[in-house]
């Protein structure tokens, strides 16, 4: 297939075989538009207009963040987000150790979620042809803390959880077996996400997948990552491959001292925030083609922005990466709101078109 050449040149830096005269870097930003994140035309509408407003050079489609914990139960109120980019909790699907039971494999065509979500990446692929598209997909043991609003990473202040970690993982088989049905579920829908359109898939380019901050300063150890999501984490990306062996895997890893070296024989691309203690600059040897940008909380809607620290530190990024292709991004997901004058340094700085 023949694609137009910011399509081609997302490929060609995920792979390694950039020019760096010529494609240097490709830039991207993307943020919760919430208001509009409940209903798959809706939601495409709303994100395809803040892609085309600012025109990046690839996507990653950022969905509400609590789209798997509702597949297996948990509920939220979307009309009231408190001032966050998550709705308001109304239950969890895992209240007590025992609930672990009902975290079955799901069929990602029929339960209503996951299809919304297909429908909604689907659209926004058909409308932004002339880019790369990728879509969020949390890890398993990302999913199943989030069922039970357990922390994602130390210091969690938004998780309210009704049972604890030590509870939920007192039976270790019992949640594995969880964990195997939610990675079961995610190869599933990643897998129909990135089959060619020719091929009845949706026909994206890829899947950013999210470690979030499980491993950020040994909230899970290496051994515990090792034992708990690792072989999840595996499971999904061989379907991916499987399914499009082009197919891009760009994984986050969230947070302070966040191992993103850890991760290497995973992915294609690895993004991490740089300006965190613990975690290396963008132009140290990790692996694999790295994310790197701007601080995120840089590109705030209220006084903590800074427009002439992100034109600073993008200015650092690039010259730091000279000659190594890289994709060029804010550390994490930018505030809602954010400032445009901010989200502007991002443009100025762009090469392809």
């Amino acid at each position: 297939m023949t694609y137009t050449a910011r399509r081609q040149a997302f490929y060609d830096i995920a792979h390694g075989t950039a020019d760096p005269e010529k494609t240097p870097y490709l830039v991207a930003a993307w943020q919760h538009i919430v208001g509009h994140e409940y209903g798959a035309e809706e939601f495409a509408t709303a994100y395809v207009d803040f892609v085309k407003k600012w025109d990046w050079d690839w996507v990653k489609i950022n969905p509400r963040a609590v789209y798997y914990s509702e597949a297996w139960g948990s509920t939220y109120d979307p009309e009231h987000y408190d001032g966050y980019v998550i709705p308001r909790k109304v239950s969890d699907a895992l209240q007590h150790p025992e609930d672990l039971d009902h975290i079955v494999r799901l069929s990602v065509e029929d339960e209503n979620t996951f299809h919304e979500s297909y429908e909604a990446a689907k659209l926004i692929r058909e409308q932004l042809q002339d880019r790369g598209v990728i879509q969020t997909v949390f890890s398993p043991l990302s999913v199943l803390l989030q069922l039970g609003d357990l922390p994602l990473y130390p210091g969690d202040e938004y998780a309210t959880p009704t049972t604890t970690r030590e509870e939920v993982f007192s039976d270790p088989a019992r949640v594995k077996t969880a964990l195997q049905n939610i990675a079961e579920t995610l190869a599933d829908y990643a897998a129909r996400l990135d089959t060619p359109v020719e091929q009845g898939g949706a026909g994206l380019d890829g899947i950013f997948y999210a470690v979030t901050g499980t491993v950020s300063h040994g909230f899970f150890t290496r051994e515990q990552y090792n034992e708990y999501s690792k072989p999840y984490d595996e499971l999904i990306i061989r379907a991916i491959r499987e399914a499009n062996p082009d197919a891009v895997v760009l994984l986050h890893t969230c947070r302070e001292d966040s191992h993103p070296d850890w991760f290497a024989d995973l992915a294609d691309v690895i993004h991490w925030d740089q300006f965190l203690p613990g975690n290396p600059q963008v132009d140290e040897h990790i692996g694999a083609v790295p994310v790197g940008g701007a601080n995120f909380t840089k590109f705030a809607g209220d006084d903590r922005v800074d427009v002439e620290g992100v034109r600073e530190q993008l200015a650092e990024t690039i010259a730091a990466r000279q000659g190594h292709p890289f994709l060029l991004a804010p550390s994490c997901t930018v505030p809602t709101p954010a400032t445009d004058a901010a989200l502007e340094e991002l443009t100025k700085v762009q090469r392809v078109k």
